[in-house]
């Protein structure tokens, strides 16, 4: 009789235990401020709620773009800097004239020819600056000259040595001298694809493409572009538009975002050719596109900010407020 009664005793006491250890772990998960304390006597331990994890800092990453594109040509890519991965449209290995956004690289070619101990001249330090802040083509024509470029048709159609130079030191696959009768010649027709327009973003934000004495340089000047779609003149003109204008302020605090677009409306094909170019430390982001010249500048500035915005991850919420770009029909 002793017996069952301890084991009763034993089994009431496990059961109370249980039930009085239920509402004190619930306490503990739940973030309440005190635990409760057996048959209601003495004072409960108080256990702070565990702090929130933090959001990522927004970047940007692969992801789906949906832009409704009236035109012949649209693609873009986007390259994870840190993993080399490059994601983007089926399209992203087809190939479009660069315009002007290829002047980061022939600044770039020249100041890596001047070696680490070798400054250029007052002139042509000015130039390279114009060439890319203000997207100077007298300027960036002095440059290129300086760097060993040649306007003369090479053998076989080979792109002359300052694109070459390109190709090899970046790494690129789809770029080729341009082969438009009449233009055979001009470094803006140029054509690459976006996703070599990438592989150049990191080669140049790298160090490969200006070396290390000029790199900082370059980047700085990128990311001192200037002007809007309505500040064009004939061979210069604004250039900050595009890419940096679909990017949430977060994006932008966490250091300079690196520039460089290309853009012309050209007779022979009666379209805008127009290329954004943007890297900063995380990622490298290419969108290039051809369409009907009535369409104006701002329409492919305006694609241009669409495709940023859309690749921004975390997507946009009421914390990030990115900028939502009215494209009208885009």
């Amino acid at each position: 009789m002793r017996h069952r009664v301890i084991m009763v005793l034993a089994i009431v006491t496990v059961l109370l235990g249980g039930v009085m250890l239920v509402p004190a772990a619930y306490a503990r998960l739940s973030g309440g401020d005190t635990l409760a304390s057996i048959g209601g006597i003495g004072g409960g331990e108080k256990v702070p709620a565990p702090a929130p994890t933090p959001p990522p800092p927004p970047t940007l990453a692969a992801g789906p773009v949906s832009v409704d594109f009236k035109g012949e040509f649209f693609s873009w890519a986007l390259m994870d800097r840190k993993t080399g991965e490059i994601s983007g449209a089926k399209n992203m290995g087809k190939t479009s004239s660069t315009e002007s956004m290829l002047k980061t690289w022939i600044v770039s070619d020249y100041l890596r020819q001047l070696g680490p101990d070798k400054e250029p001249t007052t002139a042509l330090k000015q130039a390279a600056s114009l060439a890319i802040r203000d997207s100077n083509d007298d300027a960036a024509n002095k440059v290129y000259a300086a760097a060993g470029g040649s306007y003369k048709v090479q053998p076989g159609g080979k792109p002359d040595p300052v694109i070459q130079r390109a190709i090899k030191i970046c790494g690129l696959t789809d770029t080729k001298r341009g082969n438009v009768p009449g233009y055979e010649g001009w470094w803006s027709f140029t054509q690459m694809s976006p996703e070599d327009a990438v592989r150049l973003g990191d080669c140049i934000a790298d160090g490969k493409a200006a070396g290390p004495t000029w790199t900082k340089w370059v980047l700085d000047e990128m990311s001192k572009v200037r002007g809007s779609v309505k500040t064009q003149q004939r061979k210069s003109g604004g250039g900050k538009w595009g890419i940096i204008d679909g990017l949430p302020a977060e994006i932008k605090a966490q250091g300079p975002v690196s520039i460089k677009n290309g853009w012309t409306s050209l007779i022979y094909d009666g379209n805008w050719h127009v290329n954004c170019l943007a890297v900063t430390d995380k990622w490298s982001l290419a969108v290039m596109m051809r369409y009907p010249d009535g369409s104006g500048l701002e329409y492919g500035a305006k694609v241009c900010a669409s495709v940023a915005t859309q690749l921004v991850t975390p997507q946009p919420g009421a914390a990030l407020k990115v900028p939502q770009q009215p494209i009208g029909k885009l």
